[in-house]
């Protein structure tokens, strides 16, 4: 029996369907641990903050919900405000850890960590379960350096076997006992006084999969999920599975519930080919690593970009020549949320319109987004300046007719007030992006 294991959670803050929590189930003993970064309230390269206040509240409510299900089975989880190399290394001396259990993670600085901690401690044993992914990666039919260069390609590997996840595990009902003497140390996150549409935590997802498939939403997904405003147009997972209160592997197994109980149609296919489509961007993010933030992406493909101040500061507050951007721009600024349609558009606008550098947009939905999640942000951001994994190259929208489409009567617009805020591009001279 393993002694002293540290089971690190990062995108897995949940108990159901947590592999992590599996492998750890065999201790003598446990420590709980969730890493706070000071990075994430400080400027950036961007001049931006990773952790915008949307965030941040969303987050302080997963962790809360994450430590009321651990204490309910004799545990608590343990918050530290540091790096999470020096985080993990002061634990691992302080309670004599002989091994580290944590979620596969797609970001790049998450695995130089787990590196410089093996380097640190070469008795620990280290554990990356698959707990952010529908498949393990020996489950996928090519090996990761081979991974298709575009999603359509991945998907049909993927349905041709077809390739299905495993069934997702049931939260625990006891856990190894902890170790008393480790205590918190970490500055509070938000006010908890803002107000939002989402709830975080493990609690929050499980009363929206009830709702959802309680419903008959998903049986209409696909003839409703390019609209731009309201809860029901859309299924809501995202923000949940983005940081771990949700598995993919329990969504995935929900459809194929509601499809075997209620109705299996072309609405219940397109949540699993959305799933699809995210599970394909964090393969991207594990193969790619680091190339996931590069301007010219894995490909070395050159963006037609520039730097205008002015330009990006009007587009991040919704002050730009065009309506149904400054629409979507100011919910995301209210909200912290975005509908799928709304981020193509202003994605768009940012590359082509204002003729920006796609990796300051990235950086701004990362600081505004409450379903930030470090593989689909960055790789759709990379798609849509076409220097990612889309064949096609730039991805252009036209953005007069798709608000005559999706904005129709204007509804959308107005309630953000799109077109009180337009604005004229400024005259201003072209400068080099700042690059830190």
């Amino acid at each position: 029996m393993p002694g002293t294991t540290l089971l690190w959670f990062t995108n897995n803050l949940r108990l159901d369907d947590n592999p992590a929590i599996e492998a750890a189930l065999d201790a003598e003993k446990l420590i709980c641990l969730f890493v706070v970064e000071p990075s994430w309230s400080r400027p950036n390269r961007y001049s931006l903050r990773s952790l915008g206040s949307h965030r941040r509240l969303f987050l302080q409510q997963t962790l809360d919900d994450l430590d009321n299900s651990l204490r309910q089975l004799g545990q608590r989880l343990i918050l530290r405000y540091d790096t999470p190399l020096e985080s993990l290394t002061s634990v691992v001396q302080q309670a004599g850890v002989s091994r580290i259990v944590t979620s596969q993670h797609p970001g790049s600085y998450e695995r130089q960590t787990l590196k410089a901690i093996a380097s640190r401690f070469p008795h620990l044993e280290i554990l990356e379960l698959p707990c952010h992914t529908l498949f393990a990666s020996e489950q996928l039919p090519f090996e990761l350096e081979k991974l298709p260069e575009s999603f359509s390609a991945f998907r049909r590997k993927v349905e041709k076997q077809p390739l299905l996840p495993r069934t997702a595990i049931e939260a625990p009902t006891q856990l190894p006992s902890l170790i008393s003497k480790l205590e918190s140390k970490v500055v509070e996150l938000p006010s908890r006084e803002t107000t939002q549409y989402f709830s975080g935590g493990e609690k929050g997802a499980r009363a929206q999969l009830d709702y959802y498939f309680s419903s008959s939403l998903p049986a209409s997904y696909k003839e409703t999920r390019n609209g731009l405003d309201g809860w029901d147009y859309s299924s809501k997972f995202s923000a949940w599975l983005a940081n771990g209160a949700l598995s993919p592997r329990r969504l995935w197994q929900r459809i194929d519930q509601y499809e075997a109980e209620v109705v299996a149609n072309e609405s219940t296919y397109w949540l699993k080919f959305e799933l699809l489509w995210r599970e394909y961007f964090q393969w991207y993010a594990h193969r790619y690593a680091s190339k996931l933030f590069n301007q010219r992406g894995p490909f070395d493909r050159s963006p037609l970009t520039t730097f205008y101040p002015e330009r990006f500061k009007a587009w991040c507050e919704g002050s730009t020549p065009y309506p149904i951007v400054n629409a979507a721009m100011r919910q995301l600024n209210a909200t912290g949320y975005m509908s799928n349609r709304a981020r193509q558009l202003v994605a768009s606008a940012f590359v082509h319109e204002l003729g920006l550098d796609w990796r300051y947009g990235a950086a701004y939905f990362e600081q505004q987004l409450i379903d930030y999640d470090v593989a689909s942000n960055w790789g759709n951001w990379q798609y849509l300046a076409g220097v990612g994994a889309d064949p096609r190259g730039h991805r252009r929208f036209d953005l007069e007719k798709q608000a005559s489409i999706y904005d129709a009567d204007g509804s959308f617009t107005a309630t953000w007030q799109g077109r009180e805020h337009c604005h004229p591009l400024p005259n201003q001279d072209y400068y080099d992006w700042p690059v830190a």
